[in-house]
């Protein structure tokens, strides 16, 4: 027998939730990354809520994912975090999509590579970008509504941006999400950043920086937002929240399907809205801004900002730096988290990934992907017996480490696991774990020079480098 209950979601940061289920002769207990109030689970009278919680959390936390690390940083943490010896198994998934990337064939022996502590001051980190001005300036979003310069391993004490008036971060998955610098930083002084405001909606918006004022000196003006899109979300989960300026100079954003659990309102299959999609803009050109010619909705028939949908919540996507494809870390809903993958001649549009038609590869629930055209199937899964959220990553194009030239490193937020993924060509792909961190990896970054950092939500931020 299985009951109705509460989600824990607002508890767990970035992540479905705590599912208890009681049968005749077993309790099974789930984590999965996002809110779903009306699934089934535990009953809980609100009146007792506040006792539950404080008698439970510490059961319900070991219980949700009982075959990974703890994802709390413990006091005691090396500042040191090197490859895993474990003997975890090569992933090889079938293919959808091949590229030219130059990449590295096989993996290089992990245990010569280490993620090294830059600082451990920050709070709530759950971002990262670097100006490309020439400065080696790190700029670290905080949650809360902060963004805090990091330079040297120094945190610069003023914040680069302050607008936590503005900012709604009661829910772990709400907050100061995004930041984009535009390519013409130096001249125009322009970053862009995406958040929640305080009635849990997404917002995209531009602030400025004087370009001309000293390094040292430069700070975007709280005063100056203008803002480009506004997005109701009926839910405080699911915002995905990054923004990236392509190769092609246009501005890319994701956003979740809205919240909640299982895609309620069928916005992932939907192309009249803006929810679970990755949007293309041009901030150039229109008021506040235009729609690219080339994207799939241009001339009508969905929404002229999307360019891809089928996505759950696509907390991290990116660019490879060399070859412009794009890849798209999509978490999952109580099973599977994946990897989506476009070849930069984007010649598969609109594309489709499927949600909530399928969960990773496979179906999900009852859902049939009759009707719904050639779904894209993720290039690269793991199950919840290795993680619950994904965080996605960089394809690395770093000077100091040519060896891992052209893998996609990304992890998991509840395990701390790290992968790597190659792109082997001829449609073959190979992923496996790399490191094993204890780590709640909010986010990767990457710096000027290409070189590869890891956030954890805990406050630190680590690089990867060589022993």
């Amino acid at each position: 027998m299985e009951t109705e209950g509460l989600s824990f979601a607002q508890y767990f940061p970035f992540s479905n939730q705590c599912i208890i289920k009681l049968s005749d002769n077993r309790m099974k207990i789930q984590f999965q990354l996002k809110n779903i109030p009306t699934e089934k689970g535990i009953s809980v009278n609100r009146s007792r809520w506040n006792i539950f919680i404080l008698a439970g959390m510490v059961i319900l936390l070991s219980a949700c994912v009982p075959s990974t690390p703890n994802p709390t940083v413990k006091p005691g943490l090396p500042a040191t975090i090197t490859a895993t010896q474990e003997n975890f198994p090569t992933v090889v998934p079938d293919p959808t999509e091949t590229s030219t990337a130059t990449s590295a064939l096989d993996f290089p022996a992990m245990e010569q590579y280490a993620w090294n502590l830059v600082t451990d001051g920050l709070s709530q980190p759950v971002n990262m970008a670097n100006a490309n001005d020439g400065s080696g300036r790190l700029f670290v979003v905080e949650k809360e509504g902060m963004i805090m310069v990091v330079k040297e391993g120094i945190i610069r004490t003023l914040p680069f941006l302050d607008i936590r008036g503005k900012v709604g971060s009661s829910g772990y998955e709400q907050g100061l999400l995004g930041l984009a610098f535009h390519p013409d930083f130096r001249e125009n002084g322009y970053i862009y950043v995406d958040y929640m405001d305080r009635n849990g909606n997404t917002v995209i918006a531009r602030y400025s920086v004087e370009p001309t004022a000293p390094i040292d000196n430069q700070y975007a003006d709280p005063n100056s937002e203008m803002i480009l899109l506004q997005v109701d979300q009926p839910f405080p989960n699911h915002n995905g929240g990054q923004l990236i300026f392509g190769p092609d100079r246009m501005l890319w954003i994701s956003l979740g399907d809205g919240g909640s659990g299982g895609d309620p309102y069928g916005n992932g299959q939907s192309v009249q809205t803006l929810l679970g999609k990755i949007l293309r803009i041009d901030v150039d050109n229109g008021s506040p801004y235009g729609i690219p010619q080339d994207n799939p909705y241009f001339s009508g028939g969905g929404l002229p900002e999307i360019w891809a949908y089928g996505l759950r919540n696509p907390w991290k996507f990116s660019f490879d730096s060399q070859t412009g494809d794009l890849y798209i870390a999509d978490v999952g809903q109580n099973q599977w988290e994946e990897v989506n993958f476009l070849t930069s001649d984007f010649n598969n549009l609109p594309a489709n990934f499927g949600w909530n038609v399928r969960e990773g590869k496979h179906p999900y629930q009852d859902g049939s992907p009759a009707g719904y055209g050639n779904l894209i199937e993720p290039v690269f899964e793991f199950g919840h017996d290795q993680g619950c959220s994904i965080t996605g990553g960089f394809v690395y194009r770093g000077i100091d480490l040519p060896e891992l030239n052209g893998i996609y490193i990304f992890g998991d937020f509840c395990s701390g696991l790290v992968w790597g993924l190659i792109n082997q060509g001829n449609g073959q792909w190979n992923g496996k774990i790399l490191f094993e961190t204890g780590l709640s990896i909010s986010s990767f970054g990457i710096g000027e020079l290409g070189e590869i950092y890891l956030l954890d939500l805990n406050g630190r931020l680590y690089r990867l480098e060589k022993k």
